[in-house]
């Protein structure tokens, strides 16, 4: 088996994260339609007219005459199951969590953890990051922030839990004064080496290292290209295997790790005793676009796992399918019953009046008619010498009580699909019995207890990290 060098190894990590970033670009499709349609961009889908033009939804409808309309029900389902949450998991005294409270005011938990719930209602994914952060002249604290999906990659994993994950990493957009702070490990030398990667013939130098590293420039153009002109840094974590030496001091009584390399040193101490190991470790890297290492070292940290807190949903063979991907039809539907609804509305006759021409008196003009007509208390004279016909108002019935029926059935349906119900939402009660109406209240927090205990493991999963790191603050 070919050993591979130093550059081969770092190569191929980044290859593989760039591989994971790409394997989620369905994933962050999908989430991006989710966002529509939660935030109210939902006539945006493609379709194809009869002649086989693509064009939105929107646009499709406007050729017919009609205008798109939207009642948007699934941001109001949102809105509940996070105000929900707030109500019962945050403001509660004896809550589930047991987060330190100074961590938690100092990074505003409550908050970070509404926004990532709806991001997990959105995608499916929720994930924040726990970090020490250094201040100069400060002393080290915990950081916790929640992480944009589009920032994100993983390996594959099956476990829900991410018990199986063996590599995931963030995109970071810094300013140059921010990176050299992250990977300059306060040198000045280096960090002048780093701000002459990102200056000197930087696009150049990316266009030839992501053609040998087979990366598609068209796909790929946001995993390697930062925002606004900053510096786009990957950073990747992976957990490798290391051999290792198990020391056992006889005469302190310690029990040490050390590095395979020292076999020879240990053996020459006659209170050692050593056995070979295998140990896993998670690994850190952080890359240029243009494939230099910036800086790598091991997990720093006590619980020895990178700093990222991960929750799918539902992880069912690797898929994540969120809450509101599966309201999404019936969100269409609605839109399209209400806007049909207002065309029928629109383009029935109202009010108009049938005037015969016979019928016209002597010395008035139509306009004189129609002024008089439009009066509340006008009088409109008419000449019948000619015929018995006179003027005639037409109302026509507009509205369509099998369009209310087929409205009214999709928003119960809606409220199915969602186990959003009007119990849960706080309306008036329907029922006269209190005790019918607490029924039908825990009825609605069961059909969502899933998606609240799913965001609570997420969460106590947090906490653990944070714990983890309490010791080592100053």
């Amino acid at each position: 088996m070919k050993t591979l060098t130093t550059n081969e190894q770092h190569t191929r990590v980044l290859r593989a994260a760039y591989q994971a970033w790409m394997n989620a670009a369905e994933l962050r499709q999908a989430r991006l339609r989710n966002k529509r349609f939660t935030y109210g961009d939902q006539w945006g889908d493609l379709v194809k007219d009869y002649q086989g033009r693509v064009m939105t939804e929107r646009d499709h409808l406007a050729e017919q005459g009609c205008e798109s309309i939207t009642n948007n029900l699934i941001r109001q389902m949102v809105k509940t199951i996070v105000g929900r949450f707030r109500s019962q998991y945050i403001k509660r005294e004896d809550g589930p969590t047991s987060t330190p409270s100074q961590v938690s005011m100092d990074n505003e938990l409550d908050e970070l953890d509404s926004r990532a719930l709806e991001e997990f209602l959105i995608s499916g994914c929720c994930i924040q990051r726990v970090d020490l952060y250094h201040e100069p002249g400060e002393s080290d604290h915990v950081r916790v922030d929640n992480v944009n999906i589009n920032k994100i990659f993983t390996g594959t994993m099956n476990d829900t839990r991410a018990w199986d994950c063996e590599l995931i990493g963030q995109l970071h957009d810094l300013n140059i004064a921010q990176l050299l702070r992250r990977v300059a490990d306060g040198n000045q030398r280096k960090a002048a080496w780093v701000r002459r990667l990102y200056t000197d013939g930087a696009e150049n130098r990316l266009a030839d290292f992501t053609t040998r590293l087979g990366a598609d420039s068209q796909l790929g153009t946001d995993f390697w290209h930062a925002a606004d002109g900053k510096c786009r840094a990957i950073e990747v974590w992976t957990l490798e295997s290391r051999e290792v030496i198990v020391c056992h001091n006889r005469r302190e009584g310690t029990l040490t790790v050390e590095p395979a390399r020292t076999i020879h040193r240990l053996k020459n101490k006659p209170e050692m005793s050593t056995r070979w190991d295998i140990a896993t470790v998670w690994h850190c890297r952080w890359f240029s676009p243009m494939g230099d290492l910036l800086t790598e070292y091991d997990s720093p940290w006590p619980h020895g796992s990178h700093p990222f807190v991960v929750k799918l949903y539902p992880l069912t063979d690797g898929e994540v399918h969120a809450v509101v991907e599966d309201l999404i039809d019936s969100q269409k539907h609605v839109n399209r019953m209400i806007s049909l609804l207002d065309h029928v509305m629109r383009s029935s006759a109202k009010g108009v009046l049938l005037f015969p021409e016979t019928a016209l008196p002597d010395g008035w003009t139509w306009e004189d008619a129609r002024r008089c007509w439009s009066n509340a208390n006008g009088l409109l004279p008419y000449n019948p010498q000619y015929s018995d016909a006179k003027p005639e108002q037409i109302n026509a019935n507009s509205g369509n009580s099998s369009a209310f029926q087929m409205i009214e059935l999709q928003m119960k349906l809606f409220e199915e699909i969602s186990g959003v119900s009007s119990a849960l939402k706080g309306k008036s009660p329907t029922v006269n019995s209190a005790n019918a109406y607490q029924l039908q209240s825990e009825n609605a927090n069961i059909a969502l207890s899933d998606v609240f205990d799913t965001f609570e493991a997420f969460r106590r999963q947090r906490d653990r990290k944070i714990k983890s790191l309490e010791p080592i603050q100053c």
